[in-house]
């Protein structure tokens, strides 16, 4: 099969011919229709990310996907060849004590297409724990709309939805919109929220928040003035009920905080690269009562809320998706990355196709 591999970090990523993964007992083999290009792939490519680096080189990205089971393992009930199906990126193990108490999210067992093993930036991927995991697709959901989810809508659904739980009629404020934050948007919007103040440094980056249903857009030039515009547009002069880090730097993370009203929710979303170390106001935290939480990922059992919505028609991810590309187009989006992050999802759609 064709694969996009690399085998140095922050080296190049070439289309190969490479042998069709095998499967466990417990898995499936996908064809994959469409895959994402993500940040985390671009962090995992640059040696960042802990998992890759102790699977080893070489390696294939891609954690974001959609296709069509192909082959299943002898301990697979609940799927079969032809199935239409998405996964989320975190496959969890069902079994351990946070499983146990519906946190899949922490998974002490978990797995990772393009971090613990090899990725979808390939024709097959292999998919461990299918039954638990896996889900099959809405006839009306594309396979686009499903990959779009695979991270950044179900990572955004999580942390506006669940970690945060933002109501309909509320005020969030999102600082960075790229594509976990313009996610954020459309699910907020999706939500019925009173108010979807984007923020961001890029211009660019907030005409698409407000194509997508921001309310208010804010251009981060200052950050005592962006601070000051999200508390004026709060339900009391305060700040936002909800607040999300989907960057992930020192000055969005200070910035949510800062802009959260008395008895709000910030949520950090956004991951940080290496130690980053932001000034947290803790004395504001305690006085206002403040809830900071951690997102991470999503739980596999809730893509059936996820793919329910885009089934009715009040989210559409692939509204998301700004192009749609080949195996190495894709590979070279990802090295693009190094100078800033494309608009949107650039999705993978075109592969090479080997016969099984």
């Amino acid at each position: 099969m064709k694969a996009a591999i690399y085998r140095d970090f922050g080296g190049q990523i070439c289309v190969e011919d490479v042998p069709i993964p095998q499967i466990a007992s417990d898995g499936i083999l996908v064809q994959v229709k469409a895959t994402g290009v993500c940040r985390s792939d671009w962090h995992g490519w640059k040696g960042h990310d802990g998992d890759v680096r102790h699977h080893g080189l070489p390696f294939c990205p891609g954690h974001e996907l959609s296709g069509i089971v192909v082959k299943s393992g002898p301990n697979v009930s609940n799927l079969l060849v032809g199935d239409r199906v998405v996964a989320p990126f975190i496959l969890s193990c069902g079994a351990c004590h946070y499983c146990d108490n519906h946190r899949s999210t922490v998974c002490l067992k978990q797995e990772q297409p393009g971090f613990t093993f090899w990725g979808s930036f390939a024709e097959y991927v292999s998919i461990p724990r299918a039954d638990w995991n896996v889900k099959k697709l809405p006839n009306n959901v594309s396979f686009i709309q499903a990959a779009a989810l695979g991270c950044r809508f179900t990572t955004a659904y999580r942390a506006v939805l669940q970690q945060g739980r933002f109501q309909a009629g509320e005020t969030i404020a999102v600082f960075g919109c790229g594509g976990v934050g313009l996610s954020c948007v459309m699910i907020a919007a999706a939500k019925k929220a009173h108010r979807i103040i984007a923020v961001d440094v890029s211009k660019r980056a907030l005409e698409k928040a407000k194509d997508l249903g921001a309310t208010h857009v804010i251009l981060c030039n200052d950050n005592t003035q962006v601070r000051n515009e999200v508390k004026e547009l709060g339900p009391v002069g305060d700040g936002a009920d909800v607040c999300i880090d989907a960057a992930g730097f020192p000055s969005s993370c200070e910035n949510a905080v800062h802009s959260t009203r008395r008895a709000g929710r910030m949520v950090q979303v956004g991951l940080p690269i290496g130690d980053v170390s932001p000034n947290i106001p803790m004395g504001l935290v305690a006085g206002w009562e403040i809830e900071i939480l951690g997102s991470h990922g999503f739980a596999a059992d809730n893509l059936c809320s996820l793919l329910e919505m885009i089934s009715n028609g009040s989210l559409n991810p692939g509204n998301l998706v700004e192009k749609q590309v080949s195996l190495a187009e894709g590979a070279q989006s990802l090295i693009d990355m190094d100078h800033g992050s494309p608009l949107g999802i650039t999705m993978i759609t075109k592969f090479h196709e080997s016969r099984l």
